[in-house]
């Protein structure tokens, strides 16, 4: 059996040699977005499954790493949000009715995607913890993003995090590690995500289909955070320009774009707008992308209104006229004297 995985980037493969030389049940990954959180807990996962490890994880080839990669490792119980099961590609396993059951696009009476981590799915996961395993190398519980269980969903793991079953181990992967109860926090192995070489990250990039052009460009944009900077792809040769255009006052440089993707742009040409107007450098665009204007109160004002239209950027009324909104709001922040 062949492995048809793509190989690990090598800032993660080296967090996972030095991971699976540590001894214990559970271990918490932290770090901001972007890093190769869940990647990492899947290879230190792999690894622990494995009927062929190595130092360097699992070997990608025997029979547990197939079920893994296929997603139906007897042995294996992931958690995860259903939007994040949507978005990674695994199955979404609903026992509800038929007319409440999950739908992708939230047509009909299907309900959306859940956001959190649900109780009742962790209720399984403590369940299949005191389980036989079936392939005989024990059995692993992957968490992601743990941030997104509520309280009722990590008091329902505390108990076996206290009291671990003989051959479960619990990897956690997340992107805020402050918002997790102190007790899930202090009854795991912590690992902080590194951050990769900013040549290591341009490379594999350029592996995963940019350009060095762009490979430079979408890791500016995305706070050199390489994971992230693969959404960037489609962005790429135009993302420099946007700070003019929204100057300008030119929307269609948002089209089709999420409410979300819109905000976090403005959010990043406000940012380094608000730098240079310090005499810092700018972190998303270079310092000849952003207009030279725009006074200390419009731009703070300005910043302090993305802020507040980011707790609500899901729910727009409209799309276009939100969009339209703020781009007027950048314009005017730009033009304030």
């Amino acid at each position: 059996m062949s492995d048809s995985r793509p190989p690990l980037a090598p800032w993660i493969a080296t967090q996972l040699q030095s991971l699976l030389t540590q001894r214990g049940h559970a271990w918490l990954l932290a770090g901001p977005s972007g890093l190769g959180q869940f990647e990492l807990a899947l290879a230190l996962v792999s690894a622990w499954l494995c009927e062929h490890p190595s130092a360097q994880g699992g070997c990608g080839q025997c029979s547990s790493c197939h079920a893994i990669e296929v997603h139906t490792h007897a042995d294996l119980f992931v958690l995860m949000p259903e939007l994040t099961q949507l978005d990674l590609g695994w199955t979404v396993i609903d026992k509800a009715p038929e007319e409440t059951q999950v739908s992708s696009d939230g047509d009909g009476k299907k309900r959306k995607p859940s956001k959190e981590i649900k109780v009742e799915a962790m209720r399984e996961a403590v369940e299949f913890a005191q389980r036989t395993n079936a392939r005989g190398r024990g059995k692993a519980v992957l968490v992601f993003p743990a941030e997104r269980m509520n309280v009722y969903t990590a008091n329902a793991l505390l108990k076996t995090l206290e009291e671990p079953p003989g051959d479960v181990k619990f990897v956690l992967a997340t992107e805020a590690a402050h918002q997790l109860l102190p007790t899930i926090r202090s009854r795991c192995l912590g690992h902080n995500m590194v951050w990769p070489d900013q040549k290591d990250a341009r490379q594999w990039l350029q592996q995963n289909g940019m350009s060095a052009a762009q490979a430079t460009v979408a890791l500016h944009a995305a706070g050199d955070r390489p994971q992230d900077a693969l959404a960037f792809a489609p962005i790429a040769d135009m993302w420099r320009t946007l700070p003019q255009a929204v100057k300008r006052g030119d929307v269609s440089v948002f089209k089709d774009w999420l409410p979300a993707q819109t905000v976090d742009a403005l959010h990043k040409i406000c940012h380094d707008a608000l730098a240079l107007k310090a005499g810092a450098q700018p972190r998303f665009f270079e310092p000849t992308d952003i207009p030279q204007s725009g006074s200390w109160q419009g731009l703070t004002d300005w910043a302090k209104s993305l802020a507040l239209t980011m707790r609500t950027v899901e729910h727009p009324f409209s799309q276009g006229l939100m969009q339209e909104a703020l781009v007027r709001q950048a314009q005017m922040a730009f033009n304030s004297r």
